[in-house]
């Protein structure tokens, strides 16, 4: 295993919040070192995997692709982390569409900023070509690592009996919310709880010196089964027209959705196959320093 790319290292973030729909979006806003005002930048939002925060792999992302002379803004979703929502830890791809599109704008209007992009990690690399397809003022995407679901894929994996049992369990979780202001929760990752959202060995999350940071709660409401059963970034591709570039690999979550995402995008596109398995690329020096390279080469292609 490569050494592990530390999130809190230079360059240094700032705090920043901006609106959206009902509530704001805070953020960690990186600029690339000997940042000048008077100049114009490419400028990306980072959003990272199912549950995340932005001081897990946004952070490290964004601080990567601000050493290499792009603005970047990590953010937490509505519902996550330091954002607003009363609907704490509901996966919500309709809500995280607009905080994504509310990120670009806020970036947009900066003096200093050439164009506008977003990146997206595991499960937001679903979200950004969600994003991409509803908003034209996202001038590129980049995907790392994506999971790229679909209904589909949900069936394969859960089956007929489990796909039903979780959409009745987030149907009367929704009902209990509405009487009683109760949100269920359930733990987002484990790697034996068959009550879990996702079941797997998945040690960066559990790894104080990875993933398990204090910001982060390893929770999912069960009210937001079917939003999340429902999503479909596959089906988006074909109507995303801006320039996307894939990095991912044989080692990384469903290779073949992300070979079939590629096929779908309706835009300039590209596909690189990258070497590691899927959470080497969240923070393993090695994998994350070969993505940011190669994503950093294709916003300064699209964005400057």
């Amino acid at each position: 295993m490569s050494q592990t790319v530390n999130a809190a290292s230079e360059p240094r973030p700032q705090l920043v919040s901006f609106s959206s729909g009902d509530g704001s979006v805070v953020g960690h806003l990186y600029l690339p070192a000997g940042h000048d005002p008077a100049k114009r930048y490419p400028a990306v939002v980072v959003g990272g995997s199912f549950a995340s925060v932005k001081e897990q792999m946004g952070d490290i992302y964004a601080g990567e692709l601000a050493r290499r002379g792009v603005i970047a803004l990590a953010i937490d979703y509505r519902n996550y982390g330091q954002s607003s929502g009363a609907l704490r830890q509901y996966e919500d791809p309709d809500a995280k569409a607009a905080d994504l599109s509310a990120a670009v704008a806020f970036l947009k209007v900066r003096s200093d900023v050439s164009g506008t992009g977003l990146l997206g990690v595991c499960t937001s690399g679903g979200n950004v070509l969600d994003a991409a397809a509803r908003d034209g003022n996202v001038s590129a995407v980049a995907t790392i690592a994506g999971m790229f679901t679909a209904p589909s894929l949900q069936l394969a994996m859960r089956g007929a009996e489990g796909m039903q049992a979780r959409m009745e369990e987030g149907r009367v979780a929704k009902k209990t919310y509405a009487q009683t202001g109760v949100i269920e929760i359930i733990k987002a990752y484990h790697d034996t709880d068959q009550t879990a959202a996702n079941v797997a060995p998945l040690p960066y999350y559990f790894d104080t010196a990875r993933g398990a940071v204090p910001a982060w709660r390893n929770e999912f409401a069960v009210m937001a089964w079917k939003a999340m059963l429902d999503f479909d970034p596959v089906s988006a591709a074909s109507r995303v027209t801006a320039p996307t570039l894939i990095v991912h690999s044989e080692g990384s979550a469903f290779p073949d959705q992300a070979r079939k995402t590629h096929a779908l995008l309706a835009g300039p596109k590209e596909l690189y196959w990258a070497e590691g398995a899927h959470l080497d690329f969240y923070d393993q020096a090695d994998q994350v320093r070969d993505a940011a390279d190669h994503v950093v080469g294709h916003f300064r292609q699209h964005l400057s």
